[in-house]
């Protein structure tokens, strides 16, 4: 019995599942999960010392691979100060300052302990705003596992098979309302039956936790054919880049309809609610102003999680100075946490995000080095007429074992997860960490490298080269 086994037949005794969140277990993969020992650059080695290149990434926020030197460092030094205040600091002051000195419509901005927090916090300040109760959200799309957000969830709860969740009172989601991803008229039709009930919609301007599932763009077919820096001129180290996001066989979405984030705005704006962006995974990855800079759409409110504290545990909400202004002690909407913005987590984030602010050639790279991947993952694809869909955008990407285009919840869930299972055993065997889930992203870093990458495409290759993976 390996290192991780042993450790993990021990985990199961005294953690539910073995593991202290649902999206680490490797059940649904046959396979039991490597306990890590520490991790560097674009690696991650195990307890028993196997060396495996990730593209996890803490789910999303090592953006400039695990344990970037000046980040460690700034961790270092605000360990030396203390851990944990309970007060108020200058770090989270400039934390406060960079976000609401870069980010569109993002004018106050008050700091949590994680992603799920943030979302709760920004419903309840849309509710107090608005003083109305309802909340629009999508099938597919992920905002933590708060009671009233976990109606037709993704992520863990699609992998897990549980529909939403036991132990939440039928109470705590009347008042959640679900759409269809990537379907305006189904938004429309809520705001026509609750037309001055509901308070807010949010959504993942990306959907990352159903795989990846690009917005529609009334402009340019797919939401993620183009990235707001993209030099393709400059692009000639990862060879001509592939447009991102399109299905595969090169097929682009419809253009005829208004674009789905464009549609939300408008729609938002029409009924008086309140559009809340939660860019837990797009904020600062897509580019440094998220998904609103990225498609030139405007939220409300907009959440973060993780990737703000470089992997930390942290979480933040913001938005429009009328709405934010609400929140206590200001106004009315009651919300604490005694460890917001933690003196360590806000020096890892600050120094995460100041690299990231100071050289913005890093997402011309990092978007090229996704369009050149994912653009060859798609091809892969087509030369081995395997039954799978290539979904990307930016450094985002998903392989669906399906032949339908994945566009939505429904049609994501059409994915054969027995394949995948296979592929990632395929994968693990070959020393490359991906989600142990069909329904996650991969998320590319600064550390990953051609070399790298170029290999994996070739273990992709000699996978879907198996007679059972053809059309």
């Amino acid at each position: 019995m390996t290192k991780s086994e042993e450790l993990f037949v021990r985990a199961c005794k005294v953690i539910p599942g073995g593991v202290n969140s649902p999206v680490r277990a490797f059940g649904s993969v046959g396979q039991t999960p490597r306990m890590i020992a520490s991790a560097h650059g674009a690696y991650m080695t195990d307890e028993d010392g196997n060396r495996y290149l990730d593209f996890v990434g803490s789910w999303g926020p090592m953006i400039l691979g695990h344990d970037e030197p000046e980040v460690r460092e700034a961790v270092i030094r605000a360990c030396a100060d203390g851990l944990s205040f309970g007060a108020a600091t200058k770090r989270e002051v400039e934390m406060a300052e960079l976000i609401c000195g870069s980010i569109p419509n993002v004018d106050m901005v008050r700091m949590v302990n994680s992603g799920t927090e943030a979302v709760m916090s920004a419903i309840r300040a849309a509710r107090g705003y608005t003083g109305r109760d309802k909340i629009v959200k999508f099938m597919g799309c992920y905002h933590g596992h708060s009671d009233a957000l976990l109606v037709q969830a993704g992520s863990g709860v699609m992998t897990a098979g549980i529909p939403d969740s036991a132990g939440v009172p039928q109470g705590c989601t009347k008042d959640t309302l679900s759409a269809i991803y990537n379907d305006l008229a189904s938004v429309e039709r809520l705001f026509e039956e609750f037309p001055d009930e509901i308070a807010a919609v949010i959504v993942e301007p990306v959907g990352a936790n159903m795989g990846v599932v690009p917005p529609y763009s009334g402009k340019t077919g797919d939401g993620c054919a183009r990235a707001d820096s993209l030099d393709r001129a400059a692009a000639e180290d990862f060879a001509e880049p592939v447009s991102p996001g399109s299905n595969e066989n090169g097929n682009t979405l419809e253009t005829e309809r208004p674009g789905f984030l464009e549609g939300l705005r408008s729609l938002c704006t029409k009924y008086g609610a309140v559009l809340i962006f939660d860019e837990v995974i797009t904020g600062f990855r897509l580019g440094f102003t998220g998904a609103q800079g990225y498609f030139g759409v405007d939220a409300d409110l907009v959440t973060y999680g993780k990737i703000i504290g470089a992997g930390m545990p942290v979480g933040a909400y913001g938005g429009k100075r009328e709405i934010m202004e609400r929140v206590a002690p200001v106004g009315p909407v009651y919300q604490a946490g005694t460890l917001s913005g933690n003196p360590v987590a806000m020096a890892a984030g600050l120094a995460q995000l100041t690299i990231l602010k100071e050289h913005p050639e890093i997402y011309d790279e990092l978007n090229k080095k996704g369009q050149w991947f994912y653009g060859s993952l798609k091809q892969i694809a087509e030369e081995t007429k395997a039954a799978v869909q290539v979904n990307s955008c930016g450094s985002l990407g998903c392989m669906f074992f399906t032949p339908e285009p994945v566009v939505d919840y429904a049609s994501a869930k059409t994915s054969d997860t027995a394949q995948y299972a296979e592929y990632f055993r395929h994968m693990l065997s070959n020393h490359i960490y991906i989600a142990p889930s069909q329904f996650e992203a991969m998320f590319l870093s600064v550390a990953h490298t051609r070399e790298e990458l170029a290999d994996v495409l070739e273990l992709v290759r000699k996978f879907l080269n198996k007679e059972s993976f053809m059309q």
